[in-house]
């Protein structure tokens, strides 16, 4: 496996240029894959999940959800949350700011649209029917009746978690290594109940399509589910990439030992 410093050597020097320095249109492309592929892992998890109801409903949406990752990290994709490590090559000066927030502007965008997109198909293919259609409307109502302040809260852990998983990710040479590295972290974050605001796109989108609107309130679904979990993932992310950065990015600083009047005598 890769090491730690390995890790931070690779992202800096390679993955993080190579993320800010694609074209827009690809970024673009891979970013609507992302979401997409998240979107697939709210619809199973939502599907598995809607015949049980408590922590056993939990269980079961915290152990298929990790799909939507899987295949981010093994076919590979542009996901915001996971992009919040670009802090890490951004603080030891590889990237610009203005490169990391075009990023981050377009891949979340890109992600939006996949998210909608599957949230269609799902929907209107009439793959929610019965339990499933109802778990969809109850869960975007909690969405948006929930406390702002609580959801941001909750968006924290929730991308620590997504980003030691890709991190976590990286330190594996295989498939199945990378697949393990992922599971867990993501299983962590679905059974807490913290917040995922690629996922909640999905989850918003999905319930309004379900239900048609009615009842529901579409401005504090944006403001609650969708608004505040992203401030939170930022944060979230920014803690642990800039601990990395500080453990492993970070430049040392050379001190300039002074000549002795011994070296001087040489």
């Amino acid at each position: 496996m890769n090491s730690p410093q390995d890790i931070a050597d690779i992202y800096k020097a390679k993955t993080a240029v190579s993320k800010v320095s694609m074209p827009w249109h690809k970024m673009l492309i891979s970013a609507v894959l992302a979401g997409a592929f998240i979107a697939l892992g709210g619809a199973l998890a939502t599907i598995a999940g809607s015949g049980f109801s408590g922590m056993q409903s939990s269980l079961i949406k915290g152990a298929v959800f990790p799909l939507g990752l899987m295949l981010v990290v093994i076919c590979g994709a542009e996901l915001f949350t996971g992009n919040s490590l670009l802090i890490a090559p951004l603080f030891n000066k590889n990237i610009k700011p203005a490169a990391m927030l075009k990023n981050w502007g377009i891949v979340y965008l890109g992600n939006f649209v996949g998210a909608v997109i599957i949230a269609a198909l799902v929907v209107y293919g009439k793959a929610y029917t019965g339990n499933a259609a109802d778990s969809a409307a109850t869960l975007v109502t909690a969405k948006s009746d929930a406390n702002f302040g609580v959801m941001l809260l909750k968006g924290i852990p929730c991308n620590m978690l997504v980003c030691l998983a890709v991190w976590a990710a990286m330190a594996s040479k295989s498939a199945s290594g990378k697949i393990l590295a992922v599971y867990l972290p993501v299983f962590a974050f679905v059974v807490c109940g913290f917040e995922h605001s690629i996922a909640n796109m999905f989850y918003i989108t999905a319930g309004f399509m379900s239900t048609g609107g009615w009842g529901l309130n579409f401005g504090n679904a944006l403001l609650n589910g969708l608004l505040a979990p992203t401030i939170g993932n930022i944060i979230g992310g920014a803690l642990i990439a800039i601990a990395f950065w500080w453990l492993y990015f970070k430049r040392p600083k050379v001190v300039a030992e002074e000549n002795t009047e011994e070296d001087k005598n040489k």
